[in-house]
């Protein structure tokens, strides 16, 4: 079995204990992990905080951040294709997809590289005479940054590219569910050339690790992303620091198709936000909302389409949808859909696993009028899609904003004044029109609701990992009064 370990103060060392992890395709162990404990939290947690304030990434200068950050990017895309293997092994996110996100991560390290040097302050036209004042923007200090299992490469991009432009140091916790790919990552950080302890990467289980993080009193911001049970926990923990948060979490996202869109177009998308990935996407376009008249006719398109996906080992190239990461998060899938079906919900296609090994589930489709499917309401994390149709443009608004969520959406239709009508009334950080799952570095997400709070990606990312500093300066030569001489 491979064996990693984590990364702490620039050295590569063992945790207090270790872990296997699962192969998803099969089942079975396949390398041995670090388990960092509390004792290990606290060594990367003072390893950021004497980077930050005694080392020298505090005196290197914001045009050399971005030079390390350009050079971290050159030895992500050169390296793309290994790291890539890697988060399809551990994960069981499928190589074809793998292989072209991890290359464009490269392009999140380039752009903020850009951006490093471009934070800038600002002079204040202050109300008072002979007085300087201008603001300051500082790294908002040690950053514990929290990535679930699912494409931690680019989540983590999205976190420590603009944490690194700011001037902020961090430990990063990866998933104990497919940590692989960001413990091998940090032997790119190693190699830019980062002072030890401004990239910290340890891995471990919730309460062992991850509470111990977003408590740690030498933590100034957490970063999260996973589920609302979960951050619930990361919030209650930060009552202990104080610390800032980010919080970017679950979807159910309303993917609403009108009756003029292009449909054949629209269901690539659907599937596209869907089938991808497993589902295993915060943004899946789990929640179809199609016009009534072309219901029956769209429904077919997509039972065609997910019926001709190729299931198969996510290491090879040819296969379109590979297995979910865990078994527990199948059970949990195959469990809601019995639960929906029970519900009123008919089963389109799909709703069972495949025969043979591994954690694989069937794409599958419910349609769900009439019915009170809880897949309406739940996460699925999974290629499970419930379909709602609807006669009029008020009630498929009404639809999509019926979620707690509110974190994409998307839309289909011919008519751009509809467009914006319903651009506008949508409660969705992300709202995507004739296209789906685009994203860009220059381009921020985040959500509402349980969706969580903050933006990742472009420019206000990188602000959000500042803080200002307010600074006085008097120009008078004139001595300050006395203030308890009365004149």
């Amino acid at each position: 079995m491979q064996r990693f370990q984590c990364y702490i103060d620039g050295e590569f060392s063992d945790g207090e204990a270790r872990f296997e992890s699962i192969d998803p395709a099969t089942g079975t162990a396949w390398a041995e992990m670090p388990e960092a404990r509390e004792a290990d939290v606290d060594r990367a947690v003072e390893a950021a905080h004497n980077a930050l304030y005694v080392g020298p990434w505090s005196k290197l200068t914001a045009t050399q951040r971005g030079k390390l950050l350009y050079k971290l990017a050159d030895l992500v895309a050169e390296n793309a294709q290994r790291l890539a293997e890697l988060e399809t092994r551990d994960t069981g996110k499928i190589i074809r997809e793998t292989s072209a996100q991890i290359a464009y991560v490269a392009e999140y390290y380039r752009y903020y590289a850009g951006i490093a040097d471009k934070i800038e302050g600002s002079y204040l036209p202050i109300d008072k005479p002979d007085m300087d004042v201008w603001l300051r923007r500082e790294p908002i200090g040690v950053v514990a940054m929290v990535v679930p299992w699912n494409s931690q490469l680019f989540l983590s991009a999205v976190k420590i590219g603009p944490a690194l432009a700011a001037g902020c140091t961090m430990v990063v916790k990866a998933s104990e569910d497919g940590p692989a790919p960001l413990l091998e990552f940090a032997r790119l950080i190693d190699r830019a050339g980062f002072p030890a302890g401004v990239v910290n990467i340890i891995t471990g289980f919730g309460p062992s690790c991850g509470a111990a993080l977003s408590r740690h009193p030498k933590v100034d911001h957490i970063a999260f992303t996973g589920g609302p049970e979960t951050a619930r926990h990361v919030v209650r923990n930060s009552a202990e620091n104080l610390a800032s948060t980010s919080l970017e979490l679950g979807g159910k996202s309303p993917f609403i198709v009108f009756a003029d869109a292009d449909l054949e177009s629209a269901a690539n998308a659907q599937v596209a936000g869907i089938f991808a990935a497993t589902g295993q996407s915060c943004v899946a376009g789990s929640r179809l909302i199609i016009e009534r008249s072309v219901k029956a006719r769209f429904l077919e398109i997509l039972k065609a389409k997910a019926e001709a996906v190729r299931i198969g080992s996510p290491l090879d190239m040819a296969t379109e949808v590979g297995p979910l990461a865990t078994r527990r998060q199948r059970d949990h899938i195959d469990a809601l859909v019995e639960r929906s079906l029970a519900a009123g919900a008919k089963l389109v296609t799909g709703g069972s696993a495949p025969d043979g090994a591994g954690y694989y589930y069937l794409p599958s489709i419910l349609d769900c009028d009439g019915s009170a499917s809880p897949s309406l309401e739940e996460e699925f994390f999974g290629p499970v899609l419930s379909a709602l149709s609807f006669e009029t443009e008020a009630e498929a608004l009404a639809l999509a904003n019926d979620t707690r969520y509110g974190l994409a959406a998307g839309l289909f239709t011919r008519d751009l004044t509809r467009a914006h009508r319903l651009m506008k009334g949508i409660r969705a950080g992300i709202v995507w029109v004739n296209t789906y799952r685009a994203v860009s570095p220059i381009a921020p997400f985040g959500g509402f609701g349980l969706s969580g709070h903050g933006r990742e990606g472009g420019m206000a990312a990188a602000l959000d990992y500042t803080r200002t500093k307010t600074v006085w300066l008097r120009t008078s030569d004139e001595p300050i009064p006395d203030p308890f001489v009365m004149r």
